[in-house]
């Protein structure tokens, strides 16, 4: 028996300093009791078994972290992480939780890898017999849920970015116990409708997408059924699930995964996106063609302008006249008769010459307003406007002849030009 006492506070922390010194890291697994929140963020509960309780405290900083945490309830089944701190005003001590996931979740990862292992060993991840996705897909499916973020997602970009591509959108339960057999169901209606639609309305690609969330919440897709439909679909599958860290059965299986909705969108609609900016190049560049074309036939007309031939015919005179007034005349009588005389020619010269100009001028403005008509006539854009349409190939070239026209691929995508936009078609 100890003689000398202590006070309650040298004793509780003692007991804080024993206990958080030897218990840094704790990983209990128990039920959820007594689940509260506070205004402040943090989060109290307690952690039994059939025979124990501990009190347990997720606060804020931590909380954030474990998203999990709002979904727990009263009597769930949880793994905690954390360690153990004695709160002194009470003496009493709890878990301090950095970490909180439900305790399935150990069974959910082995029977991810099992199956994982299994279909590889099948060769379902082969990627030497994966499909090709279609560089510029028309009509693509989507299976989702209806009204999701992953939809709505998805649909942002390809709006924003595609040409002519058209998505057929097929709704799904993406989560849950019946999430499978719904997205089994899904496919098979695309791959039904695809089979009966012309080939104008043929499902060019399917699309896989939900949102992010736990293991338990993307366990649909890693279902063994769904990935062998995946795999034998005979039309390009692309896996969109998850965010960038979440991984799953489908994305092995299809033949393209993308970390997000929105890269899947992004992927569909790249070589468009190309395409789109290299026509606004040559657009471009056809326009400061044609603007270069028209300088330099204003030019040539301004110099062929009345107004400037006149004007080198007044320096010319104003020239020779200076010459006139330089030359030594001399004081004799026949000199300056001669002089007169030359001062008549040359002011008959001079009117003649005028005379000559003005012809010329008239002329040359006869040939230009003919010039200004050709020039009207074959304006590229007055041609459109008669309805005329410029054809060009896939790869941007002008289509000139019905025999060129006849060498080009079925099917080929034509890109048209019209006076006021531009369009496109299929070479039949």
């Amino acid at each position: 028996m100890q003689s000398n006492p202590i006070t309650v506070t040298e004793l509780v922390l003692s007991v804080k300093s024993l206990l958080e010194g030897e218990f840094r890291n704790v990983c209990l697994v128990g039920e959820i009791t007594n689940l509260s929140s506070s205004s402040a963020g943090h989060y109290y509960f307690s952690v039994s078994d059939k025979d124990s309780a501990i009190s347990a405290a997720l606060f804020r900083g931590s909380a954030m972290r474990n998203p999990l945490i709002k979904e727990m309830r009263d009597g769930d089944k949880v793994i905690l992480h954390g360690s153990m701190g004695v709160y002194a005003k009470r003496g009493t001590f709890q878990v301090i939780v950095t970490r909180i996931e439900k305790a399935g979740k150990g069974d959910l990862l082995a029977q991810f890898e099992a199956l994982k292992r299994k279909l590889a060993g099948e060769g379902l991840f082969d990627p030497s017999i994966k499909k090709a996705i279609p560089p510029y897909p028309k009509r693509i499916a989507v299976i989702t849920s209806i009204g999701g973020a992953a939809l709505h997602d998805f649909n942002n970009v390809y709006k924003r970015r595609s040409i002519w591509m058209d998505n057929l959108v097929v709704g799904a339960v993406v989560q849950g116990d019946a999430s499978p057999a719904s997205l089994r169901r899904a496919l098979k209606l695309v791959l039904q409708y695809s089979e009966k639609a012309p080939v104008d309305k043929k499902i060019d690609v399917v699309v896989f997408t939900r949102g992010g969330g736990s293991l338990e919440d993307l366990w649909a897709f890693n279902d063994e059924l769904l990935a062998r439909d995946i795999f034998s679909c005979p039309i390009p599958t692309v896996s969109a699930v998850g965010h960038q860290v979440d991984y799953t059965i489908s994305d092995f299986v299809a033949d393209l995964r993308c970390e997000t909705p929105t890269a899947a969108a992004e992927v569909l609609t790249h070589h468009q996106t190309k395409l789109k900016e290299g026509l606004q190049h040559s657009i471009t560049r056809l326009n400061s063609q044609i603007r270069h074309l028209l300088a330099d036939i204003r030019e040539v007309l301004d110099k062929a302008h009345p107004r400037e031939i006149l004007n080198r015919i007044l320096q010319n005179f104003l020239s020779l006249q200076k010459k006139l007034e330089t030359l030594n005349i001399s004081p004799r009588f026949y000199e300056l008769t001669r002089l007169y005389e030359k001062q008549l020619f040359l002011d008959e010269m001079i009117t003649r010459m005028k005379q000559k100009m003005l012809e010329w001028c008239r002329d040359k403005t006869a040939q230009n307003e003919k010039s200004f008509e050709l020039l009207r006539v074959l304006n590229p854009h007055n041609v459109l406007g008669r309805g005329y349409v410029y054809i060009r190939d896939e790869n941007g070239k002008i289509i000139p002849s019905f025999k060129i026209y006849s060498t080009l691929k079925e099917k080929e995508h034509l890109g048209l030009k019209f006076h006021d936009g531009e369009g496109s078609a299929l070479k039949d």
